[in-house]
Formats: C-alpha cells, structure tokens, sequence
C-alpha cells in the first residue's frame, strides 16, 4: 500500500465558504422557526383554529414527508449540473420558500358557529399552505446538509462544520424565536386603537403577525441564498444510482444509519417545546399582552448557553470518545433536564417567574439544552460518517438520501409534537373560541397562573414529560450502534487511499 496523502493537502472548504455557508443555514433555519414556532402559535392563538385540525393537517403534512423526503434524496443524488449535484437547489429555492412561507400567514380567523364555509377555507388554506411550505423546505434542506459531505475530503473539516452548522442553526433559530412572537405582539397592539373591542384587539394581532413575518422571512431567505451562491462542491459525485425503491432498501439496509433513524424518530417528542415555548412564556409569564422579555432572556438564554456551550466542544470530544457514547451520554442528560422541569411546576406552580424557581429552571433548561446540542450535531456527524461506510461497501455516496433521513425526523418531530400538542389542549379545552375569550380576559386583568391553572400545568407537561420520555426510549436503539470510531477511522483510510491511488502511484 503506498503512501497515503497529507491530510492537510486534502481538498477543502475556504474560510470564506464556510462562512458564509453557516450564514445561509443560519438564514434558513429562521425560516424553519418562523414555520414551527410563529405559525403554530399564529395558529392556535392568533386565528384561533381548532387545535384538533392544526394537529390533523400537520401529522398529514409529515406522513407525506415519510415518501416526499427520501424522493427529494433520491432526486438530488441523481442531479448533474455545472454547479454539482446540491448547489443548484440552494441557488434557486429560498426565492420560493420565501413566497410560500409568506403566503402561509395570509389567512382569515376562525369563528366558532361561523359561516361553515369560510371556516372551511380557512382550514383547508392553512392546511393546503402548510404541505406546500413542507414540500419547498425539503427541496433546500436536503442539499443544504447534504453539501457539507461534498465540500471537503478531510473528515476533520467536515465535522468541524457540521458543529458550526448547528450553532448557526441555533443562532438563526433561536433569533426567531426570541422576536417573532413578542415583537408581532407589540406592532399588533401598536395598530390596536385605544378602548378596542376583541375584534380589533385580533384584526391588530393578526396585522402585527403578518407584517412581522413578511421582514423575518425576507431576512432569512436573502440569507439562505449565500449558501448556493459562495460553496463549492469537492468530491465527486457518484455516477451510480439507485431507484426510489432501491434507495428506501439502502436507507434501511445501512445498519448504523437505520439505528439512527429510529433513535431519532424515538426522539420526536422533543420537537414539543419549539412548539409550546413561546405559548408558555406568553401566557404563563406575560398573561399574553405582558411583558415577558426577561423571562424569555433567563429561560431562553439559559438553554441557549447550554447549547452553544456543547456544541464547539464535541467535535474534540468527538476525536478522544466513541460517538456512541457521547450520544447516550449527551441523552440521558437531556432528558432529566427536561423531566424536573415539571417536577418544578407541581412543587412551585404559581411562583416559577420567582428569583429563586427562575434560575432552578435556566440550570435545568441549560442541562435539557447541553444534551441537545450535543444530540445535534452529533446527529449530522454520525449520519455524515454512514454516507463513508456506504461508500466503503457499495461505492456510493447517498449524500442526498441519507441527510433526506436528517430531514424527516425534523419534521416528523413536528408532526408527533402536533398530534401530542392537539390531544393535551383539546382535553383542558385550550382551542379555538376558549383562547380568544381567555387573550379578552387577561387582557381585562385576568391572571393566567391564578385562573387558568389547567392550561398552564398542561404547557409545562407537553415541554417535560413526553420529551424526557422520548429521549429515554431513543437510547435503545443506540446501545449496540453498528459503527465504532476506530471502524470509521479505517474506512476513511481506505477510501482516501481509493480517491488518491493514481496520485500515490505517481
């Protein structure tokens, strides 16, 4: 065997291109929050839909995406262009998602006992928008990971910045979700005359929403568009490919990836508090129209530093430590993050926006959060590393596909988090008619800890309970994974030693 080449001549990204890839994903990844945490709450506490038919059209959304993800795979896997095989989506889709995020928001309100008709369409324009939306998302953010197996031959580098990309995700996601609810709330009330009544109180609501959303996905799709514009693509594409069919026998077939897959389906209820956060802190700390900005700040940057902190360190953890055992590690710890934080509410239910309860809950929530950022990347690490191992066995590089599994589960999260969110708020009757009447009441000086207790011990649940259950449940999968670093380190050797064999011979 002759000599391997140096790792560092090995064709990689610029600092230019990773920049402003991260700044594309991060982009992007204010669109997926303007969708899973602005919709949702626009949704159920803006226009007020039946949180039965929100749950039904989003759980019909993600059955599709079970067969739309692994086509959009199999679609890119098989795409040669000028540009390579990823690039040309990421050049030409945000300008579509922009449109079609936008037109999701552009809706009546709901009335119970109203014209049927109208609140037919609603449904139906909320429902059909959605899928829509689901659809265009998928035909970006499959290449959009997918880009990062191809735009450098070193497995340091790739991983490297599949961390960063993570931080940027959660830079992006984590800024929607900080403003979009607040600031919709502050421009809705601005355009609200004084002494209104609870029809001008949500026309003002609905206005605030949609012109917030307008700038937001404006802002995030310019951005997106940095990623196809400034990346390059490096390693070669593989002229063998597969059928669907053959493609969902790959998926299922690749051992380590298949385990992935399930412990991250297994997972999906941890999808929960993207969907509850921002209801929860809007009712339970701002009683809707209050001011909750300190309280998102504590909370939200509690779980943000233990995030980000983990983050840029487990690529280094990554190298000394089996990933196995990172991941169950970096799972039990987030899971009996988020178990006590309900375990709080039941001890302290009307004093958690306390001094004392509020820094118990940003430790427990940066605990929940370590875990999870720890999950993430080390997700697209390990999912990156099966894409090596399918090369190694098959001479195939299911860039497409196998991140088309990355996909899925984040949006097959939302999905179960949509039916479990629908189920807890019909029982307690948090829906419909009842929030609209419940947003009059606060705003009349009602107080939602004291007299809605049943809506509040249901959002801590959903942010606790079935997450902390999932996460438990996913580590089964994992005990046994398939895949070793040592295993892994030698697959690479071997498949640079088969991409550089003319250049050693020489």
């Amino acid at each position: 065997m002759g000599k391997l080449p140096d790792p560092h001549k090995l064709n990689t990204y610029t600092k230019k291109e990773c920049a402003m890839y991260l700044i594309g994903l991060a982009g992007q990844n204010m669109i997926f929050n303007i969708i899973g945490t602005g919709l949702y709450f626009y949704f159920q506490s803006v226009i007020f839909l039946p949180a039965i038919a929100i749950s039904a059209f989003m759980t019909i959304a993600r059955v599709w995406d079970a067969f739309n993800d692994p086509m959009m795979g199999s679609i890119v896997d098989r795409t040669r262009t000028k540009w390579g095989k990823c690039r040309p989506y990421l050049i030409f889709c945000p300008a579509v998602i922009c449109i079609i995020t936008i037109l999701t928001f552009v809706n009546g309100r709901y009335v119970e006992g109203g014209d049927t008709a109208r609140n037919a369409f609603i449904i139906g324009w909320a429902a059909l928008s959605y899928i829509l939306w689901g659809m265009c998302y998928t035909v970006g953010d499959i290449p959009l990971w997918g880009i990062t197996a191809l735009m450098t031959e070193d497995p340091k580098d790739r991983s490297n910045i599949l961390a960063l990309a993570r931080v940027a995700a959660g830079v992006g996601g984590g800024l929607v979700l900080a403003l979009i609810v607040p600031i919709s709330q502050a421009v809705g009330t601005a355009l609200t005359p004084e002494n209104a009544t609870a029809e001008q109180i949500s026309s003002g609501q609905q206005k605030g929403f949609i012109i917030v959303a307008i700038i937001l996905t404006v802002i995030g799709c310019a951005l997106f568009e940095l990623a196809g514009l400034f990346t390059k693509e490096r390693v070669a594409a593989s002229e063998k490919h597969y059928t669907l069919k053959e493609n969902f026998q790959l998926m299922w077939s690749n051992k380590p990836f298949r385990q992935q897959l399930i412990s991250g389906v297994l997972r999906s209820p941890i999808q929960l508090l993207m969907n509850v956060a921002m209801t929860l802190l809007a009712y339970y700390f701002g009683d809707y129209h209050g001011d909750y900005i300190l309280y998102l700040v504590i909370l939200g940057g509690g779980m943000m530093v233990g995030q980000f902190g983990i983050m840029m360190v487990i690529p280094s953890l990554a190298q000394k430590y089996e990933k196995k055992t990172l991941m169950i590690g970096s799972t039990l710890i987030s899971a009996v993050g988020f178990a006590l934080v309900f375990v709080v509410y039941l001890i302290a239910p009307q004093d958690l926006d306390k001094p004392l309860w509020l820094v118990v809950n940003a430790i427990l929530f940066a605990l929940a959060g370590a875990g999870q950022g720890a999950l993430n990347v080390l997700q697209s690490v390990m999912i990156a590393d099966t894409i090596d191992y399918e090369e190694y066995l098959h001479g195939v590089r299911p860039d497409g596909v196998f991140f088309s599994g990355q996909s899925f589960i984040t949006k097959l999260s939302t999905g179960i988090a949509s039916i479990i969110t629908g189920v807890v708020y019909s029982i307690v009757g948090f829906s419909d008619t009842a929030i609209e009447e419940l947003n009059i009441a606060l705003a009349n000086g009602a107080s939602f800890k004291a007299d809605y207790p049943e809506y509040a011990a249901a959002m801590f649940f959903l942010c606790s309970i079935p997450p902390a259950i999932g996460l438990f449940l996913s580590v089964i999968p994992l005990k046994n994974y398939a895949l070793s670093n040592k295993e892994h380190s030698r697959i690479l050797a071997e498949l640079q030693e088969r991409r550089h064999g003319n250049e050693v011979a020489e």
